[in-house]
């Protein structure tokens, strides 16, 4: 077993999935109880996780030095090494240049990166601070354009630090560096495959003989997670969908007309769209936009749930990715209030029932699949609870819903039509909020710009843009400033994730 210590990183159970897919087992701690917890469970190695915090600040996360003496290899992933290096009395400061996203990595000899032909390789970085001297004993294994501490080594005691993330899909050869390392750590693996039996049994002896009431939404991550609740509990499931006029469509015609061909009976629609408008007129922030459509919806659940009787739970198809962004554990950082986690009011009356909550997107999609769902449902798009809400930056008015709603449409359909669909993760609108000077008909045209964000990842933890041919691009643009009213102008975003996220508020 491999001990894994959250320092707060977004990636600390990714690299538990990253292990558990070499056949790995592992624990995560937090570092307060990292030093008992390795004495109780003799692990093979020990990976500190990274984290948003500067081991030079006071109130940083830190651990027990005894751990250095614990005889076992340890990797310290980004904030990890940086924390190493630190107790070791080696130093770390502020970068001079800061590092998000990829990066290109060279390569010395060492037993993390055996069998890695390439001299260089794409790594994802995500830091602002770097060591600058390392710790005695150790010396430089590897490192970028950027720092010379890419990767350090004391390979008599098996000490390591990387400053990149070996555990996301973005990352070449990641997966060869956690597995170095267990190797390292001598670690046999053992095969291990989701068990949806074993989820179906919990949800069921969780439920018992209550009523659950769902809040669905018509997407992948909703429909897995019926799958699984009607599998276990069958009619003791009551499927509610909000129509809040803020989703695409498609989510309307997932309920009304698969939803009862695959499940056997129909979920109930609520009709709440001026409801919502009204909740939100005025409302700019990101944080309170999602914290006021949380409290909306579960209003609108608990007034449904009183129809009922028996009902003790609420359930969602939250997964990891919105887990994680939440401010999951002790140490990490609030990205976002998910409108089904972090936006949840403290006072509900249900307890959530959450059976996908430690899977990701590619995991979820390999759940759905099983359960023989359609791929129409299964590979659709993510598209977020708040909706275009989030997808408004600002004000949310009736009249910028309907421009990004049209130009959203647009993006689709001219995505789909180039054949790129199964090639990219998400492609959608913005309604930015910014307005700029055109021409329209020889006169001066004042108007909003639309935002084009569309990217490709495994588990949405990292993401990179999508590389659209110039002729798609072009099209879209066209018709969004032609057909959609009050537009002026289009442009595409090339941010990476790190720095920037998937959705813009």
């Amino acid at each position: 077993m491999i001990l894994i210590v959250d320092f707060g990183s977004q990636t600390t159970h990714l690299i538990g999935r990253r292990l558990s897919e070499l056949g790995i087992t592992s624990s995560i701690v937090e570092p307060e109880e990292a030093l008992k917890e390795m004495k109780k469970n003799k692990p093979s190695g020990i990976i500190f996780s990274g984290g948003p915090a500067a081991v030079y600040m006071a109130g940083a996360p830190t651990i027990d030095t005894k751990i250095f003496t614990a005889g076992v290899p340890i990797l310290g992933i980004c904030y990890g090494q940086q924390l190493i290096s630190h107790l070791l009395n080696g130093k770390v400061k502020a970068g001079t240049v800061r590092e998000y996203g990829p990066a290109l990595l060279y390569i010395e000899k060492s037993p993390l990166f055996a069998n890695i032909a390439d001299r260089s390789f794409q790594v994802w970085m995500s830091h602002g601070d770097e060591v600058v001297r390392l710790p005695k004993g150790f010396f430089s294994i590897a490192h970028s354009e950027n720092i010379r501490s890419g990767a350090i080594a004391d390979e008599e005691k098996k000490m390591y630090g990387v400053q990149f993330h070996p555990e996301v899909a973005h990352t070449q050869h990641g997966m060869d560096v956690l597995k170095n390392f267990t190797n390292i750590c001598g670690e046999t693996p053992i095969s291990e495959e989701i068990d949806i039996q074993t989820i179906v049994k919990r949800i069921k002896e969780t439920v018992g003989k209550k009523k659950v009431i769902m809040a669905f939404s018509g997407g992948t991550d909703s429909f897995v997670a019926a799958a699984l609740i009607v599998k276990a509990i069958g009619k003791q499931l009551i499927p509610v969908y909000i129509e809040s006029g803020l989703m695409r469509p498609q989510a309307l015609m997932n309920v009304i007309h698969i939803f009862p061909k695959y499940f056997g009976f129909t979920p109930s629609v609520v009709h709440a769209e001026k409801t919502f408008l009204h909740r939100l007129m005025g409302v700019t922030d990101p944080e309170t936009k999602r914290k006021t459509i949380g409290k909306l919806y579960i209003e609108l659940f608990e007034k449904e749930a009183k129809k009922h009787t028996g009902v003790a739970f609420l359930a969602q198809g939250t997964t990891y990715a919105d887990f994680i962004h939440s401010k999951s554990t002790k140490y990490a950082a609030l990205i976002k209030s998910h409108h089904n986690v972090g936006g949840l009011p403290k006072d509900m009356k249900y307890t959530l029932l959450e059976p996908i909550r430690y899977f990701y997107t590619d995991q979820v999609r390999h759940i759905g699949s099983v359960l023989k769902l359609p791929r129409s449902v299964v590979f659709q798009q993510p598209f977020p609870g708040p909706g275009f809400a989030v997808r408004t930056v600002g004000a949310v008015t009736q009249d910028r819903i309907r421009k990004v709603k049209q130009a959203d449409t647009i993006v689709v359909e001219e995505i789909e039509q180039a054949g790129l669909k199964d090639h990219i993760f998400q492609y959608f609108a913005i309604a930015t909020g910014a307005n700029s000077t055109a021409i329209k008909g020889d006169g001066r045209f004042y108007g909003e710009v639309i935002a084009v964000r569309a990217y490709t990842t495994k588990d949405r933890m990292t993401a990179d843009w999508a590389k659209i041919p110039y002729e798609v691009l072009q099209k879209i643009s066209t018709r969004i400033v032609n057909e959609v009213q009050g537009v002026s102008r289009v442009v595409y975003d090339i941010t990476t994730k790190p720095p920037a996220t998937m959705e813009w508020e």
